[in-house]
């Protein structure tokens, strides 16, 4: 990687690392939609939230979110209904416990709700990433397919640098996730969360 990080223009950006996902009691857990790959990326990622923070760096948490509409009835997009019918009422609700980060990160610097794959999709997270002067992004979070890969590529477009934390994302399959970081590498680096410790301290 030629690219030199300056700590204090670097933002480390977690995908979706909420209850609802994470949680047994969050959404997905009651559901039983849980993989062991994703229950591992908070403590994984934790290090690195240590490390560019004693550095200066920036922590951004993107947090998945259901817009409660009429009755409370989320708005919800018809592919994702079909894919998970058990969403419903007070599921990724801001506010709630589910939206919340999950406590091994809590809490993060600045708070993003996102309501799309890409963590730049009608956010304020560009807002935030210029009034910051941010020009490099470590992502982590979930899933490596979609969310992640989303933000990268919506990154990447902005010409911001992206790191990638090849164990610091998780799909719900192993070979979805190898095939995306395969994917993305020719977008930007892969390291892992060990090594992107050393590489900040």
């Amino acid at each position: 990687m030629a690219h030199t990080i300056d700590p204090k223009r670097t933002a480390l950006l977690t995908i979706d690392l909420q209850n609802d996902f994470l949680h047994p009691e969050g959404a997905y857990g009651r559901a039983g939609q849980t993989a062991e790959a994703i229950t591992a990326l908070p403590a994984r990622i934790k290090p690195v939230v240590d490390a560019l923070r004693a550095k200066g760096g920036t922590y951004i948490s993107a947090q998945f979110t259901l817009v409660p509409g009429p009755n409370d009835e989320p708005l919800i997009a018809p592919h994702l209904k079909e894919l998970r019918p058990f969403l419903g009422k007070g599921d990724f609700a801001p506010g709630k416990f589910g939206h919340s980060l999950v406590d091994v990160l809590a809490p993060a610097d600045y708070t993003i709700e996102k309501v799309a794959y890409s963590a730049l999709y009608q956010t304020r997270l560009e807002y935030i990433l210029r009034a910051l002067d941010i020009d490099t992004l470590i992502i982590g979070g979930i899933v490596t397919n979609g969310g992640v890969a989303s933000t990268v590529r919506d990154a990447h477009l902005r010409n911001l640098h992206t790191i990638l934390l090849s164990d610091g994302c998780a799909a719900f399959k192993q070979e979805v996730h190898d095939a995306t970081l395969l994917s993305l590498a020719s977008v930007c680096p892969n390291v892992t969360c060990a090594e992107m410790v050393d590489r900040l301290t």
